[in-house]
C-alpha cells in the first residue's frame, strides 16, 4: 500500500514470484474505481448537471470504497500466492503436504474471485454515470470501465488455474458459478466504451 509505484513494478517485472497477475489485476481494478472517483467529482458543483448531483456523490463515495478494497486486494493475493509456494516446498513424503496444498490452493482463488467482483462492481458504476457525467472526461469513464473489464477478465483466469487444481469439485462448481455471474459485466464494459466512442465522433 505504501510502495512506490515505480518500485512496484520492477517488482512485478523481476523473477520474483509476487507481485504477480493477481495482483496486478487488483490494482487495474483500483485504477478503475479511481477514474469513477476523478469523473464524478469534476461534475459535483456543476450546475450544468446538478440533477445528477445525487448519483455522482453515491458513485463517488462507493468507487471510494471500492478503490481502498481493490488495493488491499493486490496484497491478499500476494499472500494468498505465497501460501500455495510454501505449500509445494513442504517435503514430498510430508503427510500433510497435499491437504496444504489443496487447502492453499482453495485460499488462494479467494482474492482473485473478490476481484472480479470487484471490477463488476466499478463496471456498473461507470454505467450508472455515464449520462450525466461532466463530457469534458467522458473518455475517462470508458478507461475506467476498459481498466475494470481488463481486470475481470484477468482475475477470472486467476480463480480458473486455482478451480482446476482442486480435488473439491463442489466447491470448484461454487465458486466457477460464482465467477460467471460476475463476468456478465463483461458486456456492459464493451457497450460503455462503444457508446463514448461513438459521442466522440460525432
Amino acid at each position: 500500500m505504501s510502495q512506490p509505484v515505480d518500485e512496484w513494478l520492477a517488482d512485478l517485472g523481476s523473477a520474483k514470484p509476487t507481485p504477480g497477475g493477481g495482483a496486478a489485476a487488483a490494482l487495474m481494478v483500483a485504477t478503475g474505481a479511481a477514474l469513477v472517483e476523478m469523473v464524478t467529482n469534476l461534475t459535483i458543483g456543476k450546475p450544468r448537471y446538478a440533477e445528477h448531483e445525487p448519483l455522482m456523490l453515491r458513485a463517488r463515495d462507493e468507487a471510494a470504497a471500492l478503490r481502498v478494497q481493490a488495493q488491499t486486494l493486490a496484497a491478499d493475493d500476494e499472500r494468498a500466492f505465497n501460501a500455495v509456494i510454501a505449500a509445494y516446498q513442504l517435503p514430498r513424503d510430508d503427510p500433510g503436504r497435499s491437504a496444504a496444498i489443496q487447502s492453499a490452493t482453495a485460499e488462494a482463488a479467494g482474492p482473485p474471485l473478490n476481484t472480479a467482483a470487484l471490477a463488476a462492481a466499478v463496471i456498473r458504476l461507470a454505467s450508472d454515470i455515464l449520462p450525466g457525467a461532466n463530457v469534458n472526461v467522458l473518455s475517462d469513464v470508458s478507461v475506467a470501465a476498459s481498466a475494470a473489464s481488463a481486470a475481470l477478465a484477468s482475475a477470472a483466469v486467476n480463480v480458473e488455474v486455482n478451480l482446476a487444481a482442486l480435488r473439491d469439485r463442489d466447491l470448484a462448481k461454487v465458486l466457477g458459478e460464482e465467477l460467471a455471474g460476475y463476468l456478465l459485466a463483461a458486456d456492459e464494459a464493451d457497450t460503455i466504451v462503444s457508446r463514448v466512442r461513438m459521442s466522440l465522433t460525432r
